[in-house]
């Protein structure tokens, strides 16, 4: 078994990226949405959330109000601390037991664990291999504008709080160029499919 992290900024379309893995036999574990699993009313990571933020950051239907915790903890490095001391523990309990049924069930398994924050969480050394699925920092800002959930200053805001994207390039051991046709990114990801098979041979 190969264990490769996933990673890109805002709008680098790195969950795309991560279904093209899949298509090519990878298994996929998607640390967004471990993150919203471990949240859910009365877990344990939601009650440390609604004590430290208060009731405020509750919707009605008593889930975080995620763009209003994100509002919050994008403009406070302490909040954000404080915010991934509740959650990334559960979360790699989570993703510990998916990694485990899968060597169970596939001893050569290539899993692609897809982790926004892989590099500001200091993770790599967790990692067999690091993917970067990269775009320029125009290209994040105008996508993520696109997309219609958020303002030009709160992309920036995001932007601020992670490593910049052109650093990640020289941390990764694969890059994948995302600013192309989708034939193009394909065609990247089955090359690299190829290289971490190879890889998982050697092993």
């Amino acid at each position: 078994m190969i264990i490769i992290g996933l990673t890109g900024g805002i709008g680098s379309g790195k969950s795309s990226v991560a279904e093209m893995f899949k298509d090519e036999g990878a298994y996929v574990i998607d640390f967004d949405y471990l993150a919203r699993v471990v949240v859910e009313p009365d877990t344990p990571a939601w009650r440390d959330i609604v004590d430290y933020f208060g009731q405020e950051i509750l919707s009605p239907d008593r889930t975080l109000n995620r763009s209003k915790l994100a509002e919050i903890v994008f403009s406070d490095a302490q909040s954000r601390k404080a915010l991934e001391g509740f959650t990334h523990p559960r979360i790699f309990e989570k993703r510990d037991t998916l990694i485990k049924d899968i060597k169970k069930k596939d001893p050569k398994a290539i899993v692609i664990v897809d982790i926004p924050l892989l590099f500001e969480l200091s993770l790599k050394k967790k990692f067999d291999k690091v993917i970067l699925v990269y775009v320029s920092r125009d290209v994040q800002i105008r996508r993520a504008i696109q997309r219609g959930i958020l303002t030009k200053e709160e992309v920036e805001k995001r932007l601020k709080a992670q490593i910049n994207i052109e650093k990640k390039k020289l941390l990764s051991d694969y890059i994948i160029n995302n600013e192309g046709s989708l034939k193009n990114t394909r065609d990247q990801v089955r090359k690299v499919t190829h290289e971490l098979k190879k890889l998982e041979k050697k092993r």
